[in-house]
Parts: C-alpha cells; sequence; structure tokens
C-alpha cells in the first residue's frame, strides 16, 4: 500500500491528509494532532509507510470548496478506514448525517441496530481516523450538549456553525 501525507491550510489550521493513488482517503487529521493520526494508522494498518506528496486534486479540491462554503462538497470523496468490523458500521453510519444536523450516541446506536452499544458507539467515534469528511464532529450529547471532540470543542463549535447548525437550542 502507498500512501502519502498532504498538508492543507484551512481556517482551523493545517490539516494532515493520508491519501492512496486511487484518491481515497485513509487519515485527516489536525496537525497538532499528528500524534494521535500516526497511533490510529498504525492500529489500522499495522507498519505502513508514509510518504509526503500531494493529495489527488480530487481530493484537495473538494475539503477546499468545503471550507469555502460547500458544505456538500466533501460527501463523495472516497475514505477507506481498518478498524474493526463495528467501527467501520459506526463511521459509514456517521456519513449519512447530513451537514446542519447532529444526532447522539444513542441515536446513531440505535441508527445501526446497536441500541444499547451507545458506550462503544462512543469508544468508535473517538477512533475515527479521518476527520470532518467522517463527520464525527455531527455527534453531541442525548442533552444537545456539545461533548468531546479530537481536535477540540472550539474546532467542532466552528465545523458545525460553518454547517449551518443552529445552536439556538444546544445547553452550553
Amino acid at each position: 500500500m502507498h500512501l502519502t501525507i498532504d498538508r492543507l491550510n484551512t481556517p482551523l489550521g493545517t490539516l494532515l491528509l493520508v491519501s492512496d493513488v486511487d484518491a481515497r482517503v485513509h487519515a485527516l487529521e489536525f496537525a497538532d494532532h499528528e500524534a494521535r493520526m500516526l497511533r490510529l494508522m498504525k492500529a489500522h494498518y499495522g507498519e505502513t509507510a508514509v510518504a509526503p506528496g500531494t493529495a489527488p486534486s480530487t481530493v484537495r479540491r473538494a475539503l477546499e470548496a468545503y471550507f469555502g462554503g460547500d458544505i456538500s462538497a466533501i460527501d463523495d470523496v472516497a475514505v477507506t478506514t481498518g478498524g474493526t468490523p463495528f467501527q467501520r458500521t459506526v463511521w459509514a453510519a456517521l456519513r449519512r448525517i447530513r451537514a446542519g444536523t447532529t444526532t447522539s450516541y444513542g441515536a446513531l446506536a440505535t441508527a445501526i441496530g446497536r441500541p444499547s452499544a451507545m458506550r462503544a458507539v462512543g469508544l468508535a467515534n473517538g477512533a475515527n481516523p479521518i476527520a470532518i469528511i467522517v463527520p464525527c464532529h455531527r455527534v453531541i450529547g442525548a442533552d444537545r450538549s456539545l461533548t468531546g471532540y479530537g481536535g477540540g470543542l472550539p474546532r467542532k463549535r466552528w465545523l458545525l456553525e460553518h454547517e449551518g447548525f443552529d445552536f439556538g437550542e444546544v445547553a452550553q
């Protein structure tokens, strides 16, 4: 497997973008969380070399368009991950959460047919290696409060606002 890592400047800081020659994203993480990304990459793929390079233009353009205001631009970006079958099920369900909307861990667990697996869903959400494109930031507390986010709560808030989420009813 030949993976490249590219850097993309965004309003939230530099993103590290790991992709393959088929324009599939394997990881997307904020540069200040590079150690986390490398741990997840190792857990999912073992010892895999990642060389500096330029991500496929289609992926770069989609992310640039997203940050430029076209929030649906990333909807069709191809992703691939390691992880367990359960984690991949959760991550696929995250991709079905439309921009501007949110869900809770409980609702996500119910959506994948495992209503009692809220804690496991939360753990899978936290192990998501592909920020933004696999939108774990769209999961909030059952009381509609902002909950943890690997990139930090200020970034989570920014992403949700960018996508048009109405914070009027969110507990702070």
